[in-house]
């Protein structure tokens, strides 16, 4: 059974996964260093943090044509190319988390400044709503907006303006995981994420400082997961069984029934812009 709604938004969700530890990041590459062509809708692109060799994917949006115009502007450019089921999408619809005007999304995080205290969901969710439910009929509140930043980032904070308890912990389709701190990705690190639409799926980081061009903007350092989700899932939390936050959902391609990758804003970032603390 899942958990009632005005539950569900009180949480940040943590289930299982390893203790966060922190390794050297390599660098993307700027974007203008890649072809034009390399920073289109429906493409991602990412580095390994061994080689330091540029992977680029295509989703089934674009078109053979386009492929083939993008793997000439990258011959001799020591790049991979490599095609990938389903479309990049920022998983706005669906879920039974928190509910703005027009679309619902999950809750990524609980966190504070000083005695205030905030949620945070993806940019791409919080750009369409200043006003925040935890149900679709609109009559219980959360609270409102006061930041968002998408595309380029996709992060977004929500005030508390009700009584809504708002644990330092998370959701794991059933019960509660003590949520103890915030920590850095990295790659093969075993995670976990949760969300209001598909609930808790597992799997591993498999690169740093993704970009992803999505149809309405792109977004760049995010952590890429072998990890499915679903619309609704925005937002939700990565993370890992000891209690470590790692990012937030901001969107991916496939789904949970085929399979899929995931993106995620990192956690540090949004919390260093704001002036915020977990928990």
């Amino acid at each position: 059974m899942r958990r009632p709604f005005h539950l569900a938004v009180a949480v940040v969700t943590i289930l299982l996964a390893t203790a966060a530890a922190a390794t050297p990041a390599v660098a993307a590459p700027e974007t203008g260093r890649l072809p034009a062509a390399a920073q289109t809708p429906g493409t991602a692109w990412t580095v390994d943090p061994a080689t330091g060799r540029v992977t680029v994917t295509v989703d089934e949006t674009v078109t053979g044509q386009e492929a083939t115009r993008l793997r000439e502007s990258l011959r001799g450019a020591g790049v991979d190319l490599r095609r990938e089921p389903g479309r990049l999408r920022t998983l706005l619809a669906g879920g039974d988390a928190i509910y703005g005007s027009t679309a619902r999304c999950s809750l990524g995080a609980n966190a504070r400044s000083g005695s205030t205290y905030y949620l945070i969901t993806a940019g791409h969710c919080t750009n369409g709503s200043a006003n925040w439910w935890t149900n679709s009929t609109h009559t219980i509140a959360i609270g409102v907006r006061t930041a968002s930043s998408f595309p380029g980032n996709d992060y977004g904070l929500i005030r508390y303006t009700s009584r809504l308890s708002h644990p330092s912990a998370v959701n794991t389709y059933p019960g509660l995981l003590q949520l103890l701190g915030t920590g850095t990705a990295y790659v093969g690190q075993a995670v976990c994420r949760s969300g209001a639409t598909t609930g808790v799926r597992c799997g591993v980081v498999t690169a740093l400082n993704a970009t992803v061009n999505y149809p309405d903007g792109t977004v760049t350092g995010l952590i890429r997961t072998n990890i499915c989700a679903e619309n609704g899932d925005s937002g939700g939390p990565l993370y890992t069984s000891g209690g470590i936050v790692l990012g937030i959902l901001s969107g991916g391609t496939g789904n949970c029934t085929t399979g899929g990758s995931t993106y995620y804003q990192p956690i540090g970032e949004i919390l260093a812009v704001y002036g915020l603390t977990i928990p």
